[in-house]
């Protein structure tokens, strides 16, 4: 799926800026890792050079994500979310149980049936690396983001990265970091009255629309998977009415050959319309999902924001209190000082964040509208040709 800066903020670039162009031009997978060959096109003065190859793993892409979330300066932005990790296995397991049970069909059908599973695999590796490019677009498109250190280093240092896989204790780490932000959240809605009623809005919203989301991704998921059965149904039928023409030839025979054949088609339309559910719908639903959480996220960080701004007003009045017969005591001006700062940075995230989640409301609905549209005009063309395949062949069958 893509996600292309629209120019309706001042963080985004205008379509037609060419400064900094970022795409995977190459990826390849090995076995327990996929390696990215990431291509840079840049006439900004900050790079070295005007065009990058350099070639990265998962795991760097992960590493570029962990750099803007722990920056203190973007904490007021929606991070854009990390790739999701390069998962195989559940074609691999498919392709693996494919050959244990070769010597229980035909090889034509167990043909037809590594071809369906090498093409779901190989859609599965295209989005793959979809992802990542989508993830590196976001960044090189958004003019606050694309001036980043790390971003450079990471497009035009041509040695390794070296960072390496997150091993058991650090992604329980993730767990608990995940798990620390949802409870935060409740914790701090709780505790923290917002006087702002947009941005309480807001993640009351967002809430709701990231658990319909979910609801829905897992429910395309099963539609598309219930299209790749009927297409692996259609293999079976059509092998063995094959089998019956053979076994009996007589006047059935051309009957049930072509009936097979129309089952064939069949199959291959199914499998296109799994696939395109799978890309246009599902997979803008999971990224906008992902994308939602992003959006909490920020606003999570807001309220942590506005907590810290008024714990320092308590100590601000504490301070005075405390030295109120003392002219400009240090302890005050201290506080003072903290609270200010505290102020200075609730209203500077509060102003970015309501930029933000307003352009975020911009992207995903020109991004739906896009998605829909091209998902219902595939839908119209697929049901067009199923129509003209089951009417040829019933012709071709009354013919005979």
């Amino acid at each position: 799926m893509s996600d292309k800066p629209n120019g309706d903020d001042g963080n985004t670039i205008p379509l037609t800026d060419n400064s900094l162009i970022v795409d995977i031009s190459d990826a390849l997978s090995e076995k327990d890792k996929v390696k990215f060959t990431v291509h840079t096109r840049t006439t900004l003065k900050t790079f070295q050079k005007p065009e990058f190859l350099v070639v990265r793993q998962h795991e760097d892409f992960i590493w570029l994500h962990d750099r803007y979330e722990e920056n203190r300066s973007y904490a007021g932005y929606i991070i854009p979310p990390p790739p999701p990790r390069p998962n195989f296995d559940g074609s691999r397991e498919k392709l693996q149980r494919l050959g244990e049970g070769e010597g229980t069909m035909t090889k034509e059908e167990f043909n037809k049936m590594k071809q369906e599973l090498e093409a779901e695999y190989l859609a599965t590796f295209k989005k793959t690396v979809a992802m990542h490019e989508v993830f590196l677009t976001r960044l090189a498109s958004h003019a606050v983001f694309r001036e980043d250190e790390h971003l450079r280093v990471f497009l035009e240092y041509e040695k390794e990265l070296c960072a390496r896989p997150r091993g058991r204790l650090q992604q329980l780490g993730g767990l608990v970091k995940s798990l620390s932000n949802t409870t935060d959240q409740y914790y701090l809605n709780a505790k923290v009255r917002d006087v702002n009623d947009f941005f309480e809005q807001q993640m009351n919203a967002l809430t709701e629309y990231n658990g319909q989301l979910k609801e829905a991704t897992v429910r395309t998921d099963k539609m598309t998977e219930k299209h790749k059965e009927v297409a692996d149904s259609f293999i079976k039928i059509s092998s063995r009415l094959i089998e019956l023409a053979n076994i009996d030839p007589g006047p059935l025979d051309k009957f049930m050959s072509k009936v097979a054949d129309t089952f064939e088609r069949a199959r291959k339309l199914e499998s296109r319309v799994a696939s395109d559910e799978d890309l246009k719908l599902a997979d803008t639903l999971r990224y906008y999902m992902r994308d939602s959480h992003a959006a909490k996220e920020l606003l999570v960080r807001r309220l942590r924001c506005l907590a810290a701004y008024e714990a320092a007003n308590r100590t601000l009045e504490k301070a005075r209190h405390k030295n109120k017969d003392i002219h400009a005591a240090p302890e005050v001006q201290e506080a003072e000082q903290a609270q200010s700062d505290a102020c200075e940075h609730f209203e500077a995230i509060s102003a970015q964040a309501k930029e933000e989640l307003l352009d975020f409301k911009t992207r995903r609905l020109h991004a739906f509208r896009k998605s829909l549209i091209e998902l219902a005009e595939l839908e119209v063309k697929h049901a067009r040709a199923q129509q003209d395949l089951l009417r040829k062949s019933l012709q071709s069958l009354e013919e005979l």
